[in-house]
C-alpha cells in the first residue's frame, strides 16, 4: 500500500516537471548541410561592418556542394577544399588556394576570410544570411543561387 501511495504521488510530480519544461523557450535547431549546401554565400560584412571594396575587386564568396566540397573567392585568390560541419561549427580543412599577389586591402580581407574558414567557426543561418563566428572575426554572408 505504501508503494502505491508513493507512486501515486510521484506521477503528478513528474508530469508537472514535464509540463513546466514546455513553457521554456524553444531550442534553436542545429545547422545542417542542407542549410548551407548548393548556395553561393557572398560576404557582405566583417565584424559587423559593411564590406568596402575598391574597384575592380569583388566580394569574397563561399560555395558548398551537397557533400560540402568548398570553393570560392577569398578577396584576391580562389580557394577550394572539403568543409566539415560538426555540432553547429564549420571549417574547411586543408584549404588550397591560388597564389596571386594583390594590393593590401584585398590581401588583408583574404587573410581574415581564409583564417576564419580554416578554423572552427560557429555557423548560424537566419533567413538568407549565414554568419560564421570565429575566434577573431565574424563574417556575414548573403545567400544567392549557386553559380
Amino acid at each position: 500500500m505504501k508503494k502505491r501511495f508513493l507512486a501515486a504521488l510521484a506521477v503528478p510530480a513528474l508530469l508537472a516537471a514535464c509540463a513546466s519544461n514546455t513553457d521554456s523557450k524553444p531550442t534553436t535547431a542545429m545547422i545542417s548541410q542542407t542549410d548551407l549546401a548548393t548556395f553561393n554565400w557572398v560576404l557582405n560584412k566583417v565584424d559587423g561592418n559593411e564590406l568596402q571594396l575598391a574597384e575592380p575587386f569583388k566580394a569574397p564568396n563561399l560555395q558548398l556542394s551537397a557533400d560540402l566540397g568548398a570553393n570560392g573567392h577569398a578577396g584576391c585568390n580562389r580557394y577550394f577544399g572539403q568543409a566539415e560541419l560538426n555540432e553547429g561549427k564549420l571549417r574547411i580543412e586543408k584549404m588550397g588556394m591560388t597564389m596571386m599577389a594583390c594590393p593590401e586591402p584585398a590581401m588583408e580581407l583574404e587573410r581574415v576570410m581564409s583564417t576564419t574558414l580554416m578554423d572552427w567557426s560557429t555557423a548560424t543561418v537566419a533567413g538568407n544570411q549565414l554568419t560564421l563566428t570565429g575566434t577573431e572575426h565574424t563574417l556575414t554572408f548573403t545567400r544567392t543561387d549557386a553559380e
